[in-house]
């Protein structure tokens, strides 16, 4: 059943991309997406319990799912389904890009595949090969719309994400150089053979391989300090775009280096890997908290958002044990959600007041009540407030840091979320009680089709504050288990 339910997550928008091609008409293009997102987020729903035994491996070894695969592919595809929905009302504003809608909507179901295809990969080349496929898809909608600043955010995308894969690539190279002295010259790259050997490697070696992973990928998951397209390419793409590239891509990188991780806690090799990524995460929330502070533009607020969270994310799978990752895989889903609904948002009011900057947009409760209360929940839930599920998955992350030997870092991400909660919150005060100094058209009501989906992100979001069922605490425990339980200090936050 569950190789039924991976064929139909990837054909699924396979089928839809040739079919859009085939018919090329805007509105059978939009629907046939829509169909596509649908199915692959029925299929993905179940695989979390189907994966609980163990791994399971299809196609000579070259395809497994496992627990952490089917989490992450399950924020994907539940990304994939609002911003499909969202983008059926907001790519219709998009008047100047009528005749390019087909080939806008086969692009995001290539997109979505690509980061559905990525934790579906059992081989670490595969893996590299399925997240550079990521950059190749989602550059062409970064700059879809055409306008300068489009195009060049799509430039620095892919320059510095092709230098940061072009390091991921180096370290898979050491990483299967050192396996082939263990294993022989030819051997199948897949993670758990990697896990095996990883004790009988050089220790400089593995060591040396993963900081170029780390630094790679991270480059691809927008940590600091390599987070420089994040952005651009997030504030310039069309907002069901932002929207994947936030709650999809990021994740989908992040995978790989979970899975790099528990290959060099099988090695061994001391504290060293994990420091390094707990600093890359205390690293990116100063940064997003300098710029979040100081932003203008209303994207790019929530871009430097990503930031931070991709932040926390990596501090709670630097800390290790049962809490720190069962509070990174909670804040991958919370914020896969959050984000999508942010986005929405910003994309709404973006258009209604047709301006990018936070200083145009005023008085959006009064104006768009129902869209301006879901949008100022999510602004909220977004800096860790509760009720809602990204202060569990952070509280959660602190209690994990402060039972390792990085206990210092639980209380700067305390302190750093605090000034993000200020300056963020500081924006939509401006956006919603300041009364501007000069009247500005606004736009019509926003189509019932993108308020939707930010009423299906912030439901689920406050469902998962007020309650963490015991069986997920499970799910993330057996996975934190298969994941070798590695922490900065041995049996730490279990």
């Amino acid at each position: 059943m569950t190789g039924a339910l991976l064929l139909a997550i990837t054909l699924a928008p396979a089928f839809a991309i040739v079919l859009i091609m085939l018919t090329r008409r805007p509105g059978l293009s939009a629907w046939l997406n829509l169909a596509a997102s649908i199915v692959s987020f029925i299929a993905a729903v179940p695989l979390p319990c189907l994966t609980q035994a163990g791994p399971q491996v299809y196609w000579s070894s070259y395809i497994a799912i496992d627990a952490l695969g089917a989490w992450v592919t399950l924020c994907s595809a539940v990304v994939y389904l609002v911003a499909s929905i969202y983008a059926v009302g907001y790519m219709r504003l998009l008047e100047a890009e009528a005749g390019r809608l087909a080939v806008f909507y086969a692009l995001f179901a290539g997109f979505a595949l690509t980061t559905l295809l990525g934790p579906m990969m059992n081989n670490a080349g595969l893996y590299w090969i399925a997240i550079e496929l990521t950059t190749l898809v989602s550059s062409f909608l970064v700059a879809f719309e055409r306008a300068a600043e489009s195009i060049e955010a799509a430039w620095k995308y892919i320059i510095i994400v092709s230098g940061g894969i072009s390091l991921a690539l180096l370290g898979t190279v050491l990483f299967y150089w050192g396996g082939s002295l263990v294993l022989g010259p030819t051997y199948d790259m897949t993670w758990s053979a990697l896990r095996e050997a990883a004790p009988h490697i050089s220790h400089p070696l593995i060591i040396l391989a993963f900081l170029l992973v780390l630094i790679g990928y991270g480059t691809k998951v927008g940590l600091a300090p390599m987070h420089t397209w994040l952005p651009d390419a997030h504030s310039e793409g069309p907002t069901p775009v932002s929207a994947l590239l936030s709650g999809a891509l990021l994740n989908t990188a992040m995978l790989g280096i979970i899975r790099y991780l528990a290959v060099v806690d099988a090695a061994q090799v001391g504290p060293l890997p994990r420091v390094t990524l707990v600093a890359l995460g205390i690293v990116s929330l100063v940064v997003a908290s300098l710029f979040i502070v100081r932003q203008e533009g209303i994207k790019r607020l929530m871009a430097y958002s990503s930031v931070e969270h991709m932040g926390v994310i990596a501090l709670g799978i630097g800390f290790g044990g049962v809490l720190g990752i069962a509070g990174a895989l909670y804040h991958m889903l919370n914020h896969s959600l959050n984000k999508s609904l942010m986005f929405f948002g910003a994309g709404s009011m973006m258009r209604s007041y047709q301006t990018k900057e936070i200083g145009g947009i005023h008085l959006v409760g009064r104006r768009f009540p129902v869209v301006g209360a879901l949008w100022l929940a999510g602004a909220v839930a977004i800096t860790g407030a509760p009720p809602f599920g990204l202060f569990a998955s952070e509280l959660t992350i602190l209690r994990a840091g402060l039972q390792t030997s990085a206990a210092w870092a639980s209380f700067v991400m305390a302190f750093l979320l605090i000034i993000i909660f200020i300056g963020f919150l500081n924006h939509f005060r401006i956006m919603y009680v300041e009364t501007p100094k000069h009247a500005a058209a606004v736009g019509p009501g926003v189509s019932t089709w993108c308020v939707v989906p930010m009423w299906l992100t912030l439901l689920p979001l406050l469902a998962m504050g007020l309650w963490w069922p015991q069986a997920i605490w499970g799910y993330f425990g057996a996975i934190a288990h298969a994941l070798g339980d590695g922490a900065l200090i041995a049996g730490a936050a279990r």
